[in-house]
């Protein structure tokens, strides 16, 4: 906690988030996480992903703006598992009228709304997992999260039920 303090701090003190505000107790919306996203979706690991898992966090709103873009199936769960597990969205599906732009699926509200639900033992393959952190350590790449632990529950149970190899998770 006192690092995530420290980060939480440090991001209001130094006026280096976005909406929303404060950045306390949520994964914050650094300044450069459109660039980020845009950095991510330039590596060959992101290219080479058929199936990509984006938490529902607002930083991560361009990744998952990205994945449907470039013609991928986004895996999103549901904020904090309340109103069901996962849902599977693809641009261009039966199930998303191809009226709807994609800026309206990548939300929470719209991810449940055109998603399709799917139960915990559904078979798919998860490609690439992205997970937002409050701090990630420069020499071993250790993240932390906000405190809740939903990041590693989704991984576990994905895992668990052979969806997320991890040895094969780009």
């Amino acid at each position: 906690w006192r690092i995530r303090k420290a980060v939480w701090d440090y991001l209001e003190d130094k006026n280096l988030a976005q909406y929303p505000r404060p950045v306390h107790h949520r994964i914050p919306n650094f300044m450069g996480a459109d660039d980020a996203a845009e950095n991510l979706a330039s590596l060959p690991e992101f290219q080479a992903a058929d199936m990509v898992k984006v938490n529902p966090d607002t930083p991560q709103r361009h990744v998952r703006h990205l994945v449907l873009e470039n013609g991928k199936t986004l895996l999103t769960p549901q904020p904090r598992l309340r109103t069901g597990f996962f849902q599977f969205l693809k641009h261009g599906t039966a199930a998303i009228p191809p009226h709807v732009p994609i800026a309206s699926l990548t939300s929470s509200k719209g991810a449940a709304e055109y998603g399709t639900p799917i139960t915990l033992y559904e078979k798919y393959t998860v490609d690439l997992v992205v997970v937002g952190s409050t701090a990630v350590c420069p020499k071993t790449g250790a993240r932390v999260g906000k405190g809740e632990g939903f990041a590693e529950l989704e991984w576990g149970i994905l895992s668990q039920q052979g969806n997320l190899d991890a040895s094969k998770v780009l």
